[in-house]
């Protein structure tokens, strides 16, 4: 799906929002088509996350919106502050934001309704009180509850003392062989924004099933789990690991690189897939 394909459907969304007034739960998620992962990268990507009502919408003239992608017209936003997710305390109730929408099927500006509800995802403009930037073209989407709960649950999680790191890159990757054939332990740390220690387990075990753990500590922790898909941990895992361990990770360890490799493999498909519907801009 194209990106002036998503902005249609998500202006038409909040217009059939608006009409409706209430819509079923899992009927906006479909509509929305908002994956955990799109959803986290709008959440932790802005500094400010807010519910809005919008009061106002102004199309701007041609010479003041350069740069837009064609077909869309530029609305200065204005709206009232409905909640605010994410932000900085004594953020004004009534703000201000760009957006570019696409136009209609004969080429006018779309028509927003007055009242109707949006989550916004943006930074603010310095020296500016109440003005906004959208952080990316699709930043600013039809309310429902669904997603907006999400987006408190994964701001919610980023902000406890022991929430998982970004992670960077892959650090160092090491094995060490069990007494018996097919068994041992290997061990891959990785490397984080913040240089949080983060590091990921593989334990083989003569007649059962080989198990990963991921430990959020200098040491590891062998009660801990697999993380739960679509939380903060498996987005900060299954969205952001390379699909191959790469070679420097263990150029110390090369005798046992097979079985390094075998176990990140592991690693990557119970973690599975991280799906995204929407562009990363």
């Amino acid at each position: 799906m194209t990106r002036s394909l998503r902005l249609m459907l998500l202006c038409a969304a909040s217009i059939t929002l608006a009409a409706a007034g209430q819509a079923n739960d899992s009927q906006v998620q479909n509509l929305l088509g908002l994956t955990f992962a799109d959803t986290a990268d709008l959440a932790l990507g802005a500094p400010v996350a807010a519910h809005v009502t919008l009061r106002r919408a102004r199309p701007l003239r041609a010479e003041q919106a350069l740069g837009g992608p064609p077909g869309h017209s530029r609305f200065l936003i204005e709206a009232d502050l409905a909640a605010l997710i994410r932000g900085e305390p004594g953020t004004p109730a009534q703000i201000r934001f760009l957006a570019d929408f696409p136009n209609d099927a004969r080429g006018r500006p779309a028509r927003l309704q007055r009242g109707s509800q949006w989550l916004v995802f943006a930074r603010s403009v310095p020296g500016r009180p109440g003005e906004l930037q959208l952080i990316s073209a699709d930043a600013a989407i039809p309310y429902d509850a669904v997603t907006a709960e999400r987006v408190r649950e994964i701001v919610r999680a980023e902000l406890e003392g022991d929430a998982p790191p970004a992670v960077s890159a892959i650090g160092r990757a090491f094995h060490v062989p069990g007494a018996l054939p097919g068994t041992g332990e290997t061990q891959i740390f990785l490397q984080t924004e913040r240089s949080q220690p983060i590091s990921i387990t593989v334990a083989r075990e003569a007649e059962s099933q080989p198990r990963w753990f991921v430990s959020l500590s200098e040491f590891v922790d062998a009660g801990a789990s697999r993380p739960e898909p679509d939380s903060l941990l498996w987005y900060r895992l299954a969205c952001f690991l390379p699909a191959q361990l790469p070679a420097a990770s263990f150029s110390d360890a090369r005798e046992h690189a097979q079985a390094i490799q075998r176990d990140y493999q592991l690693v990557r498909q119970g973690l599975g897939p991280c799906p995204r519907n929407r562009s990363r801009r």
